[in-house]
C-alpha cells in the first residue's frame, strides 16, 4: 500500500483504505459471479478479475505499478462490459454484475484521480515507462 505511505493529508489514509478494500471487494465479486457460470471463457474471466485483486494488495515493487494495474483493471472491466452489451445473456444475475463492474470502474476512476494525478497523472507515468522500456530496449540492442 506504498500509495497509502505517499499521502501526507490526515484522514486520507482511511480513505486510501476503504478505496482499495473496496476495489478488491468488487473485484472479487464479479470474480466469483464469473466463475459461478462455468465455461471457458466466464472461468477464464474469473480469474484474471482474481489476479487483478491479488496484484491490487501485492506489496513492494508493485506499489510502484499499482497505477498500471489500476488502469488494465478498468480496461479489462471495460472489455467485460462491452462483451456482455454484444453477446451476453440478458438474466438477472448478469444485470447485478454490470453494476457490480460499473461500481468497479467508478472507485478505480477515483483511485486513479485521488492517488495517481488523474489523467495527466497517468499520462505522464505512461511517458516515463515507454520512455524507460525504450531505453531499456535501445541498451539491449546496442550489445
Amino acid at each position: 500500500m506504498d500509495a497509502i505511505n505517499d499521502i501526507a493529508r490526515p484522514g486520507t489514509r482511511w480513505t486510501a483504505v476503504f478505496l482499495r478494500a473496496t476495489v478488491v471487494l468488487l473485484t472479487l465479486t464479479t470474480a466469483a459471479v464469473h466463475a459461478s457460470l462455468g465455461g471457458f471463457l466466464f472461468t477464464m474471466n474469473a480469474l484474471g478479475y482474481a489476479a487483478f485483486a491479488v496484484a491490487m494488495v501485492l506489496p513492494g515493487p508493485f506499489g510502484r505499478i499499482r497505477w498500471l494495474v489500476r488502469v488494465a483493471l478498468i480496461g479489462f472491466t471495460l472489455a467485460t462490459i462491452g462483451g456482455w452489451v454484444l453477446f451476453g445473456a440478458r438474466f438477472p444475475l448478469a444485470y447485478v454484475d454490470k453494476g457490480v463492474e460499473v461500481a468497479l470502474v467508478v472507485f478505480l476512476a477515483i483511485e486513479l484521480w485521488l492517488f495517481d494525478g488523474g489523467p495527466f497523472g497517468i499520462a505522464r507515468r505512461t511517458r516515463r515507462l515507454a520512455s524507460a522500456f525504450a531505453a531499456t530496449v535501445a541498451t539491449r540492442g546496442a550489445r
